[in-house]
């Protein structure tokens, strides 16, 4: 996992100073009659009216280049610092901040109205219970300023609780007359057509619905950076684990002395709570070296924990950081999971991120599949990205 400068990366904004200055087009000018000069005797050209030509000249420019109003952009990116993270909360966003007729648009939305626009989000709070994290917002034009999110929704109406994930941007457009929201359009990064209506958006919707049943454990503390179709960037607290050496990438050997510790076989005799994913850490690319890890509790302190009653096992706290994280189903067989790692990294590659050397296996044990798991291939992001 990567340091924090990545994590700067992502989420902290790059400011900007926009600069506008109206182009006038080479084209015939509005207002001007192009007319053919005269010719005289002599053979030379002469224009009737000179001085009015000039005038004309001057008065049409000057009706399409009327003065535009001063945009106060650093007060409302600092408005949206403030309300939007109070989106989904009792307190609700701002309305007065936006025209009436303001134009929304997401890949499955579309409302052309304040009022419409509160109702999408007093629906999905009743259908879901959406969790809205601000990441950065910053001025990407004259009249524009673009923010970067996070949206977790659970769907609390189906049985199995689906957890929904959509990251992105939105675009909000500035009517410079009256400083107001006047359009939102929502960009998903799951998805390729973003424009309404997409079919694409809708099949990323109902993917996420479907069924997975994980251990309603404990697990690493993560924030959702970012969500494509083939993978998620995630920014990870710290986590301490208790770990020992493997034999095989996606094998079991070290799993029974690991799990014996937080069953009480350390120093204390003491229980401790059980968590999820079981991690196998491969800590290069030829996977010469393979370490079994089970996380310890958020609330544990490294320095309270209860020593390991095996030589063969250690205690290790894992810095936070920034990790690309590949989702998959099945059995954890060898083959599988180096192909996932290998499709993973192409796939970083492809857009550009560097990864660090070797990878984690997390198995999430699937009650309802066994001896099916939920698994993921995590891969470190480099701190260059």
């Amino acid at each position: 996992m990567a340091t924090a400068r990545l994590s700067d990366h992502i989420c902290r904004p790059i400011i900007d100073r926009y600069v506008s200055y109206p182009r006038q087009p080479t084209a015939k000018l509005a207002g001007i009659s192009l007319f053919r000069p005269k010719r005289i005797g002599t053979g030379r050209l002469t224009f009737k009216n000179d001085q009015k030509l000039k005038w004309v000249v001057k008065m049409s420019l000057a009706e399409q280049s009327p003065p535009k109003p001063k945009v106060g952009i650093e007060r409302l990116v600092g408005f949206l610092y403030e309300d939007l993270p109070h989106l989904f909360d009792d307190q609700g966003i701002d309305p007065t901040a936006y025209d009436e007729r303001v134009r929304f648009r997401d890949p499955i939305t579309k409302h052309d109205s304040i009022s419409g626009y509160l109702f999408n989000i007093a629906l999905l709070k009743k259908l879901f219970t959406p969790d809205f994290q601000l990441h950065w917002a910053k001025q990407t034009g004259p009249y524009e300023i673009t923010t970067r999110w996070t949206m977790v929704m659970k769907f609390i109406i189906l049985p199995w609780k689906p957890e929904l994930v959509f990251t992105g941007t939105s675009v909000m457009g500035i009517n410079p007359e009256n400083e107001k929201f006047c359009s939102h359009v929502d960009y998903w990064d799951s998805i390729e057509n973003n424009d309404y209506f997409s079919v694409e958006g809708l099949v990323d919707v109902i993917k996420q619905l479907r069924i997975y049943k994980t251990p309603d454990l404990e697990s690493p503390k993560y924030q959702i950076l970012k969500k494509t179709a083939n993978y998620e960037v995630r920014k990870y607290s710290s986590f301490i684990v208790v770990e020992t050496d493997g034999e095989k990438l996606a094998g079991s050997t070290g799993f029974n002395a690991v799990a014996g510790y937080i069953f009480g076989k350390n120093s204390a005799k003491e229980k401790i709570p059980m968590t999820t994913p079981v991690f196998t850490q491969a800590f290069d690319a030829d996977i010469s070296k393979v370490s079994i890890q089970i996380v310890l509790p958020s609330e544990k302190d490294i320095n309270s924990l209860p020593d390991p009653d095996q030589d063969t096992l250690s205690l290790r706290k894992v810095e936070g950081g920034i990790a690309a994280v590949s989702k998959f189903s099945g059995k954890p067989m060898e083959d599988i999971v180096l192909e996932k790692e290998r499709s993973l990294r192409s796939s970083l590659a492809r857009d550009g991120l560097k990864t660090k050397p070797g990878f984690m296996l997390a198995r999430y044990n699937d009650p309802g599949r066994t001896p099916s798991f939920m698994m993921e291939v995590e891969l470190g992001l480099a701190e260059s990205n």
